[in-house]
């Protein structure tokens, strides 16, 4: 289905609570989309792959892209629609942006500002915002899915069960073709080895453990590291911090959002 409920301007600011393991199903925008996590986790499902979105990050969703979303803990949803002719040229895909503290304030006096007669103002605050996510960093909480069938429901699987412990020559057997021919495909299709994607997914899916509490060394024991330095040593290749900094850097910023 189509959702199109702001017509009226080039950027719309809109609240939004969901509670743990909400879902908001398959749908897209003719605007581009600034899915901002205030609290929580959101995961951005597409054709093309899965999306994580810890809290006080945000996802880029141009327009058009059909998407679904999955909160994971209490959600605190901040969105922004923005009008196609008026999205930020850099921006052509999905993608995880670390949020700056002044966008933050940015989105949430937007926020305010659409109940408020205050037009010049609300101008003023989005080409603001406009200029701010433009200049994010992108962060790199994207998971691909595969076209070819065979790799897709192999991915689609764990995606919904990342624990799975199958090797490829067991999932050869389930979707019927060699683990070599395997192999080979993710290699084309992903520009990654099979257990490199399943890495990835395994860290993307520690991020709601970590921040519900869990321990390091629980996390990376439920989902299959051999260590807790060896899940330490991927998490910091991917996001440049261990674990716990990056958890502690979280709880910060969250707090600083409820100020």
């Amino acid at each position: 289905m189509l959702i199109n409920l702001h017509q009226q301007g080039r950027l719309s600011a809109i609240a939004r609570d969901y509670a743990d393991g909400a879902h908001v199903d398959r749908h897209l925008h003719a605007e581009a989309q600034f899915l901002y996590a205030a609290r929580g986790l959101m995961r951005l499902v597409t054709h093309a792959g899965a999306w994580v979105i810890p809290p006080t990050r945000a996802v880029w969703i141009p327009p058009g892209i059909e998407h679904q979303i999955f909160m994971s803990g209490q959600v605190q949803m901040r969105t922004l629609f923005i009008a196609a002719d008026a999205a930020p040229a850099n921006l052509d895909n999905c993608c995880v942006l670390a949020v700056s503290p002044l966008l933050r304030e940015l989105i949430l006096r937007a926020i305010q500002l659409e109940e408020m007669d205050a037009q010049s103002h609300r101008l003023l605050v989005q080409r603001l915002i406009l200029h701010e996510i433009a200049a994010l960093e992108r962060m790199p909480l994207h998971l691909p899915v595969p076209e070819d069938r065979r790799l897709r429901a192999i991915c689609l699987a764990l995606l919904q069960t990342p624990e799975l412990d199958r090797t490829l020559d067991d999932w050869g057997l389930e979707v019927g073709a060699s683990s070599r021919t395997l192999a080979r495909l993710f290699a084309r299709e992903l520009g990654m080895s099979f257990n490199d994607w399943r890495q990835q997914l395994r860290l993307t899916e520690a991020l709601p453990r970590l921040l519900a509490g869990q321990s390091v060394q629980k996390v990376a024991t439920d989902l299959g590291y051999g260590s807790g330095r060896a899940f330490s040593a991927m998490f910091r290749r991917l996001l440049g911090e261990n674990p716990r900094e990056y958890v502690a850097n979280l709880g910060q910023l969250a707090a600083l959002e409820k100020e």
